[in-house]
C-alpha cells in the first residue's frame, strides 16, 4: 500500500460531515449486535465484543489511514481465539480467559513492532488461494458451531464432522421455535440487505428483545444472552507466568497474521476502488494500538472486517469520522440500553453471525483458481485443513502451506537457454522460441529464480551439465536479471562456477547484473570474477563483437 500523503493522522477524523454522521449512526446498528454475537464465537462474555468495538473504532478512527475501514471484532479472529484458548488443557476458566487476553495483547505488540520496523510492505504471508480456502472452511465451521444455539442441542464433540453428525442424530430434540426464530431472522437480514442504510441487525435484535420481555422466549425454551457488565475503570495486564507467555507467542503470531491478512484485504480493496492512498505501516500501528487497548480492558482481538467496512462505504461514509460517530452511538446505546440488550435471544445472535459470514460461504471465490488451473489443490487443502484439523491447526496448516509455496517458488532450478530473436538485440528462451538462434561457440543461461542458499548449487549444477554436453564452447554468458541480491551461499557457488568455467578454458561473462550485486562482487575479490566479467549491462553487450547485430547508426 502506498504511503498516505497527509502529515496529520487525525486531520480527516476531526470534523465529521453530515454524510459521516448518517453513516456512523447506520453502521452502529450493525456493529453492536455483531460485537455481542462474536463474543459468543470466542467463548467470551458479551462485553468482550463491545469493549473490542470501542477500542477498534476509537484507535483506528484517530490514527488509521483508510477512510472506510471499520475495525472491530471479526468472526474469523473470534473463532481463532476460541480455538487457541481451548487448545490448552488442564487450566480453569479464569486462566483460559487470561490466556485469551494475553493472545490479544501479544498480537497487538506484534503489530506495533511490525509497524515500527516498517514491515507494511510484507503485506501478507498467506497466499490468496490459501486465505480464501481457509475463509471458506472457517465460515462453514462457524455456521455449524452456531447451530447448537439455534436448535438447543449440544453434542459431545466440537470438531466439524462429529458436531454436524451429532446435531443430525439429535434431531428429535431440536427446539423448533428457536430454529424458526433464526430462520425468520435470516430472511429479514437477507431481505433488508439491499438497503444498507437500514440497521437490519438492530431491528432483528429489537424484535427479539420484545419477544423475550413479554415472556414468549421463555415459553418457547429459547435462552437469552444474559447480563452484560462493562467496566473501564481498571485496565489490567493478564496475570500469567513466564512459561504461559512463551506458549502464547506462537498463537498470538498466528492471530496477528490472520488479522492483518483480513484487514489488509479490506483496506486495500476499498482504497483501490476509490483511488485513495493508504499507509500499511501506519495501519499496522493503528491495529496494534487497538488490540493493545482492547486487551487491557479484557476485550477481543480486532481487525478491519470486510462486511463492516463494506457497510460503512455503502452507508455513505466520507472519512474516518464515521467510525468515531459509530463508536459514540454505540456508547450511548450501551449506557442507556444495556439491560435491554441482555434480553437478546441466542438464536437471533446466531442468525446474525451466520448472515455476517454468508459472503464467504460461496465456493465461487475459489472458481478463478480452477479456471486458471493454478493453485486449485492448494485452496482445497486449506478448506479441508480447517474442517479436519480444526480452526487453529487449520490456520497453522494454511500458513505452513503458504510458506511451502514460497519455498517451492524460490527453490525451483529452472534455467532458460537464450538465443537471438531474428536480427534484433533481444535474446529469448529457445525452448519457447525455437526460431531464436544461438551464436556459435556460445551458451547463454538465465536462471528463472533469484539465486539464494536454497537453490544456488542446484542451478549451477544444471548449467555445468549443459556445459559438459556442449562441444566447441568458447564463451559462457550468465544473465543474473532475476537476482537483485546474492547471499553468502550463492556468492560462493558463483565463485566455484567461475573457477569451473576457467578450468574448462571457457570465458565467462555476467550480464544484467544489478547495481547492488556489482558492488558486492567488487568486495568478493575473486580472480575469476574481476570487473571485466560483470561489465556488460545487457546480454547483447556480453556477446562477442563478431556475433552482435549491428546497431542502427
Amino acid at each position: 500500500m502506498a504511503a498516505e500523503p497527509s502529515p496529520t493522522p487525525t486531520a480527516n477524523a476531526r470534523h465529521p460531515g453530515f454524510a459521516d454522521i448518517v453513516a456512523g449512526i447506520s453502521i452502529a446498528g450493525l456493529l453492536l449486535p455483531e460485537a455481542v454475537a462474536y463474543s459468543g464465537i470466542a467463548g467470551l462474555p458479551p462485553q468482550a465484543g463491545v469493549i473490542a468495538l470501542f477500542a477498534g473504532l476509537l484507535v483506528y478512527g484517530l490514527f488509521g489511514s483508510s477512510r472506510f475501514a471499520i475495525v472491530s471484532a471479526t468472526s474469523s479472529s473470534a473463532a481463532v481465539l476460541f480455538a487457541a484458548t481451548t487448545s490448552v488443557t488442564g487450566v480453569d476458566t479464569a486462566t483460559r480467559l487470561a490466556m485469551g487476553m494475553g493472545i490479544v495483547l501479544l498480537a497487538g505488540a506484534f503489530f506495533v513492532i511490525a509497524g515500527i520496523a516498517r514491515l507494511g510492505a510484507v503485506s501478507s504471508l498467506i497466499a490468496k488461494p490459501v486465505l480464501r480456502g481457509f475463509a471458506l472452511g472457517l465460515a462453514l465451521t462457524i455456521v455449524v458451531k452456531q447451530l447448537p444455539k439455534v436448535l438447543d442441542v449440544h453434542p459431545a464433540h466440537s470438531d466439524f464432522f462429529r458436531l454436524f453428525a451429532g446435531l443430525v442424530a439429535d434431531w428429535r430434540h431440536w427446539n423448533i421455535a428457536g430454529a424458526a426464530m433464526a430462520l425468520m431472522a435470516l430472511v429479514l437480514l437477507r431481505g433488508l440487505a439491499r438497503w444498507r442504510a437500514v440497521p437490519a441487525a438492530l431491528l432483528v435484535i429489537v424484535a427479539g428483545i420484545v419477544l423475550d420481555v413479554y415472556g414468549l422466549c421463555h415459553a418457547w425454551g429459547v435462552a437469552a444472552v444474559g447480563p452484560i457488565s462493562l467496566d473501564f475503570s481498571h485496565p489490567t495486564v493478564p496475570q500469567l507466568d513466564r512459561a504461559q507467555w512463551q506458549n502464547l507467542g506462537g498463537l498470538a503470531f498466528a492471530m496477528a497474521l490472520i488479522l492483518y491478512a483480513e484487514s489488509y484485504g479490506s483496506i486495500r480493496t476499498f482504497a483501490m476502488r476509490h483511488g485513495d492512498n493508504v499507509s500499511a505501516n501506519r495501519d499496522l500501528l493503528a491495529l496494534g494500538g487497538a488490540n493493545l487497548l482492547s486487551a487491557l480492558f479484557q476485550g477481543m482481538p480486532v481487525g478491519a472486517g470486510y462486511s463492516a467496512t463494506s457497510a460503512n462505504e455503502s452507508a455513505g461514509a466520507r472519512s474516518r469520522a464515521a467510525g468515531i460517530v459509530a463508536g459514540m452511538v454505540v456508547l450511548l446505546a450501551v449506557l442507556t440500553l444495556l439491560p435491554w440488550i441482555a434480553h437478546t435471544p441466542e438464536p437471533l445472535l446466531a442468525a446474525i453471525v451466520i448472515h455476517a459470514v454468508g459472503h464467504t460461504l460461496s465456493p465461487t471465490a475459489l472458481r478463478p483458481y480452477f479456471q486458471w488451473r493454478r493453485d486449485r489443490l492448494v485452496a482445497l487443502v486449506a478448506v479441508a485443513a480447517v474442517l479436519v484439523l480444526g480452526v487453529l491447526n487449520g490456520l497453522l496448516a494454511a500458513i505452513g502451506v503458504s510458506i511451502l509455496l514460497l519455498l517451492r517458488g524460490f527453490t525451483r532450478t529452472t534455467v532458460s537457454w537464450l538465443g537471438r530473436l531474428g536480427q534484433s538485440h533481444d535474446f529469448v528462451d529457445t525452448a519457447r522460441h525455437p526460431e531464436a538462434v544461438v551464436p556459435p561457440g556460445l551458451l547463454i543461461a538465465r536462471p528463472e529464480v533469484p539465486l539464494f542458499f536454497g537453490n544456488a548449487d542446484a542451478v549451477f549444477a544444471s548449467i555445468r551439465a549443459r556445459i559438459d554436453a556442449t562441444q566447441g564452447l568458447q564463451r559462457m554468458v550468465l544473465s543474473l536479471e532475476e537476482s537483485p541480491d546474492l547471499d553468502a551461499t550463492s556468492i560462493e557457488a558463483l565463485c566455484d562456477f567461475a573457477a569451473y568455467v576457467r578450468v574448462r578454458g571457457v570465458r565467462l561473462s555476467l550480464a544484467r547484473v544489478k547495481d547492488d550485486v556489482r558492488d558486492l562482487l567488487a568486495k568478493v575479490d575473486s580472480p575469476d570474477l574481476h570487473a571485466e566479467v560483470y561489465a556488460p549491462w545487457s546480454v547483447d553487450d556480453a556477446v562477442p563483437p563478431e556475433n552482435r547485430t549491428p546497431r542502427p547508426s
